[in-house]
């Protein structure tokens, strides 16, 4: 496996790190992102430590390539805040068109620069989807129609076998949301595209290993990791 380490949004205000891992073998790009919104520390801290994970070849990518960038939106990270504009507003809606945030066309620009076959989005949440339909914590979210809606069920099945609380389980959830970076990546490229909601007041330590999980859950499924 070998390793890169670049900067997103270079000379910029914005600028932040992301990890390019590239397997042995050929195979399909992954992409991750995580800290859109920079209260969401749970989501952060998972992508941060799969990270750390790789470079110390604790874990190993050993098809295709994957990129990983852990802390999108590191001013509003420093604030612990959602970010002023809400940066999962501003990608593009269509392929005509640019993000309307110079973060989110760096962001964007990388996607279309790597065209990844997946692409998984990691946030956080308000409410347990099992105690009301109407939130988002615990809940992997897809575009309707996607090819990997099918994937999507498979891993929410086997993830929900291994949690004994069933408030903790997770949903699928179908939905666009114009102008996110998930549905400009689905739009656009055709990825995969899917958005991991872990809930907010479960244990922090609880929801990085839940978004860990998920995400190696994905990686094995799309062959990169064994």
């Amino acid at each position: 496996m070998f390793v890169k380490k670049y900067i997103l949004a270079s000379a910029t205000p914005f600028a932040t790190p992301y990890y390019i891992f590239t397997g042995q073998f050929p195979g399909p790009v992954f992409m991750v992102v995580s800290g859109i919104h920079g209260n969401e520390t749970g989501s952060i801290r998972a992508a941060q430590e799969l990270v750390n994970m790789l470079m110390r070849r604790e874990l190993s990518i050993q098809k295709g390539t994957l990129i990983i960038v852990p802390l999108v939106n590191i001013k509003a990270y420093r604030k612990r805040s959602r970010g002023v504009p809400d940066l999962n507003r501003t990608f593009p809606r269509k392929s005509n068109t640019t993000a309307r945030h110079p973060l989110a066309a760096a962001l964007f620009q990388l996607v279309q620069r790597y065209r990844p076959a997946w692409y998984l989005d990691l946030h956080e949440a308000n409410g347990l989807s099992q105690r009301n339909a109407k939130r988002l914590g615990q809940t992997l979210i897809i575009q309707p129609g996607s090819r990997g809606v099918s994937i999507v069920r498979h891993i929410i099945k086997n993830i929900n076998s291994s949690i004994a609380n069933p408030a903790y389980r997770f949903n699928l959830r179908l939905r666009e949301l114009p102008g996110s970076s998930r549905t400009a990546t689905a739009r656009i490229i055709g990825a995969k595209a899917v958005t991991v909601e872990t809930c907010w007041s479960l244990e922090h330590a609880l929801r990085v290993n839940y978004q860990k999980d998920i995400v190696c859950r994905f990686l094995k499924i799309a062959g990169l990791m064994s």
